[in-house]
């Protein structure tokens, strides 16, 4: 079976890439089920926005929203567009996660996902230097409004040169029985 990223390679030559991201998340049964909804994913990557309705399908045994679809609706996006936005010669992962709940989700829920230039200008330096970085991301989940923040989720990227991260997983591999 094609992987997510084989299919994305595969149909960004007859769909642009943002609208293949926001469609193909919006449909792909791992994102529907945390019931956050992708509403607009910009050309470049810049900008992600993310709606969570509330629902029966999140509430929780006391009415409003369950933390795990908050959580869950925005937990790929500070990953997957830094992936886009870097480009491919680093390797980036989730290394951990932290979310700060504020005030019970009782409405739909709203979330943005930007990196300035600078954070990616940063990103790259480090890199450079270091070979291998952790970075740490922090998306505020707030109403329409954008004037009342339910939580803070803080995610731990783990971001290194492509290479580097292949030499370092080759020597961590035991040495083979004969």
């Amino acid at each position: 079976m094609p992987s997510y990223q084989q299919l994305s390679e595969f149909f960004s030559k007859y769909i642009p890439k943002h609208l293949l991201y926001k469609y193909g998340m919006n449909f792909s049964p791992m994102y529907r089920r945390t019931t956050g909804k992708i509403t607009h994913i910009s050309p470049d990557f810049q900008l992600i926005k993310v709606k969570i309705p509330l629902s029966w399908k999140n509430r929780n045994f006391v009415n409003v929203m369950f933390g795990g679809s908050m959580f869950s609706a925005v937990d790929p996006f500070p990953m997957v567009q830094l992936l886009n936005l870097i480009g491919n010669e680093y390797v980036v992962w989730d290394k951990g996660a932290e979310i700060k709940f504020r005030r019970p989700g009782k409405e739909t829920l709203y979330a943005e996902f930007t990196y300035s230039e600078k954070e990616l200008e940063e990103i790259r330096q480090s890199v450079a230097v270091d070979k291998e970085i952790e970075f740490r991301k922090s998306t505020l989940i707030t109403n329409k409004n954008g004037d009342k923040v339910f939580c803070e989720v803080i995610k731990n990227l783990y971001i290194a040169e492509k290479e580097f991260y292949k030499q370092k997983r080759r020597a961590k591999r035991p040495a083979s029985k004969s």
